[in-house]
């Protein structure tokens, strides 16, 4: 067993987390409700990072969230909107909704393949452009050829980073941990733990530029070992599911897990999020009853 995993005490049980999932499954129907299908969209980083993203685009995006309340008075914003650090002002000049974060992908993502100096200063430069909310890329580059060290190091200099940029005001750094390419349970529980004693206010599974992003076994996995962590720590670390999430069954999968493993505290903005694309509008559809193209 690794010294991580060894120290909170982990060991991933495939039988045992086969077994969970399919009482969650067996469950989604009747959790499935208009009141949760609301709470999941209130728990969404909306998010946009295309090649083709323009100033334009991510300006009617941000609009068509302003004017949400308007034909959705009922529902929750989303909790934020995410996009690439480059529109990082963009979405802050635009974003008339204070209970909106503005969220960016940094430190070179989705790859985290570059100079350290060169992830802080595009950290750096949105933070100060407005962001509220950093998404980062664990360095697989030194995590799979086994050096922790460095790796969590990273992690370590982007939350000072942040803190040193704004010593008054609470910037949210996540730490995706991209599980598709993390090719066991120890991986993913290592990686998990590792992001958090560095710093990390969220673990997020996937960037959604790989094969195989968010699956129901890496969150199980992941909200183990957040469960772990703060039994240890008592600091309370997020969990977020990004990458393919595309159904309103989806997002209460999701929701379930969190649940059934974290408990009802969790599920709440502060320690829950869904990164998408694509599941507003089927959250939105599911409690219409009618097909809605909002976003």
């Amino acid at each position: 067993m690794s010294t991580l995993l060894n120290k909170y005490g982990y060991v991933p049980d495939k039988e045992s987390i086969e077994r969970r999932l399919e009482v969650i499954a067996a469950n989604l129907e009747s959790v499935a409700s208009e009141t949760i299908y609301k709470e999941c969209f209130g728990l969404m980083d909306l998010t946009t990072l295309k090649t083709t993203d323009t100033n334009e685009s991510v300006t009617k995006l941000m609009e068509k969230v302003n004017a949400f309340k308007v034909e959705y008075p009922d529902f929750p914003y989303p909790a934020s909107v995410c996009v690439y650090p480059n529109f990082a002002a963009v979405l802050r000049e635009c974003c008339h909704c204070p209970e909106v974060h503005v969220t960016v992908t940094a430190g070179c993502f989705p790859t985290s393949q570059s100079f350290l100096d060169v992830k802080l200063l595009e950290i750096e430069k949105a933070v100060r452009a407005g962001a509220d909310e950093v998404d980062i890329v664990l360095a697989l580059n030194s995590f799979l050829a086994g050096d922790l060290e460095t790796a969590g190091q990273e992690i370590a200099a982007a939350r000072s980073c942040i803190d040193h940029v704004f010593p008054e005001r609470k910037i949210i750094l996540k730490v995706i941990l991209e599980t598709g390419l993390l090719v066991t349970p120890e991986l993913i529980a290592e990686a998990s733990f590792l992001a958090m004693e560095n710093g990390a206010d969220f673990i997020k599974t996937s960037t959604g530029k790989v094969e195989v992003n968010a699956t129901p076994t890496a969150a199980v996995i992941m909200c183990d070992c957040i469960k772990l962590f703060y039994e240890k720590t008592g600091r309370k670390v997020g969990f977020k599911a990004a990458g393919g999430i595309s159904s309103a069954m989806d997002a209460v999968c999701y929701y379930s897990i969190v649940s059934s493993i974290l408990g009802k505290e969790w599920l709440n903005k502060d320690l829950f999020r869904l990164g998408v694309s694509r599941l507003a509008n089927q959250l939105l559809s599911a409690v219409e009853q009618k097909t809605v193209s909002f976003f």
